[in-house]
């Protein structure tokens, strides 16, 4: 069986050091974090100092390729603790940085010049001339624009020179390219230095002036009116399509997400990236893909702007969410002995439950579970969140290893 000659890379974010092993664990081929400032994502955690050391070293261990985003818009009184920052970057050894603003592109240039550097989709990169433009300053990759269709991207990917990078899952933002000021007018939270406040997806009402107390809702119901609020982006059943088209990475969103949606996001492309390349002629999407990715917390799917089709750019008006809130359980920490694990419990689980483990490979595997104690090996009858618990399971597991309650 032939396989396919080009085999595109999996990004997958880490808000914390934990994010970062999990992603690893179920299989990125890269990883993309940041540290306490200068990120698009300041509530996420993300990394002191002495973190983003370990944080490049513990990726670099795995064969695993570390991105480290800087891509604010930066601001004059920032200026020199930007050229702080980079100097420690140039210690750090990522294997790029994530930019945005062009000031600070010029700044890494000059301190930074032997790691790569990797254009935002803050920059909102439209078009192949653009594209163009950015190689010829010495950027390695360009994530485009969402805006673009795939018919738009493929064009790109095929003749520019510039490696290329796109969102394939996760949230969508409402506005262009990401460069909102709703948050900034509504909550004095800036969008374009981390702090948004995600006012897109607060619930909306028509007010008449003269009629200060009376709501009316935008739609026919009581929920009220979601008009900016996007859909979840989810490309799973498009593996061919981006892969014929030359996209260098394939990116998750999420640095904001927890280890759960992390785990399942990335196994589940993991496996199809992997299956399409090993042999793309009798590729199909697995039925238990789409399921995996429905049992995580997500608004309603769609595949954004990649196929022209303007109902799948549509606001999810109803905000609802999908998926098993609370089925998640914890992660395995370690194998103690025979089939006990000892397990960081995130939600409550009881002696008589039956569980689900997900491992890297492979469907997950049901268990009961056979016995519960306590981190002194007392027998106890549930277990808490925030504690640590030993479990006996009927399966083999793995540390990190994500177990989800039936």
């Amino acid at each position: 069986m032939k396989k396919h000659p080009f085999k595109p890379e999996l990004l997958a974010p880490a808000g914390n050091f934990e994010k970062l092993e999990i992603a690893i664990h179920y299989g990125a081929d890269a990883v993309y974090f940041a540290g306490k400032d200068f990120s698009l994502r300041n509530f996420s955690g993300n990394f002191s100092d002495e973190e983003l050391f370990d944080a490049v070293s513990y990726a670099h261990k795995f064969n695993v390729k570390a991105y480290l985003a800087c891509n604010i818009y930066s601001r004059n009184k920032e200026r020199k603790a930007i050229e702080t920052f980079l100097k420690k970057v140039s210690k750090l050894c990522p294997d790029a940085i994530i930019i945005s603003d062009p000031g600070i592109i010029m700044l890494a240039k000059k301190i930074i010049p032997n790691i790569e550097i990797h254009l935002s989709t803050q920059a909102n990169t439209t078009n192949l001339s653009a594209s163009e433009f950015w190689y010829d300053l010495g950027i390695k990759r360009v994530n485009l624009a969402r805006e673009l269709s795939l018919s738009e991207i493929k064009e790109v990917a095929n003749a520019a020179k510039i490696e290329t990078e796109t969102f394939i899952h996760g949230a969508m933002c409402v506005s262009y390219s990401g460069r909102c000021l709703l948050s900034s007018f509504l909550s004095g939270r800036d969008s374009n230095r981390g702090l948004c406040s995600h006012p897109c997806r607060w619930k909306y009402s028509v007010v008449e002036e003269l009629r200060p107390n009376e709501y009316h809702s935008l739609m026919e119901d009581n929920r009220g009116a979601y008009i900016f609020n996007s859909k979840d982006l989810c490309m799973i059943e498009h593996i061919p399509e981006l892969i014929d088209a030359n996209i260098t990475s394939l990116k998750i969103e999420g640095r904001m997400k927890g280890i759960n949606y992390l785990a399942s996001v990335v196994k589940t492309y993991r496996e199809a990236i992997d299956t399409y390349i090993d042999s793309p002629e009798t590729y199909q999407t697995n039925p238990n893909w789409i399921d995996e990715l429905y049992q995580v917390f997500h608004r309603e799917y769609c595949t954004g702007f990649y196929f022209d089709q303007p109902e799948e750019q549509h606001p999810n008006y109803n905000n609802i969410h999908r998926g098993k809130i609370h089925s998640f359980i914890g992660k395995v920490i370690k194998h103690c002995a025979n089939q006990y694990y000892e397990v960081g419990i995130r939600n409550k689980i009881c002696k008589s439950d039956t569980v689900e483990v997900l491992s890297p490979s492979g469907r997950p595997k049901k268990s009961k579970v056979i016995e519960l104690l306590d981190i002194n090996k007392e027998s106890i009858e549930s277990a808490h969140p925030n504690t640590s618990a030993i479990l006996k399971l009927e399966v083999l597991c793995q540390p990190n290893d994500i177990i989800r309650k039936l």
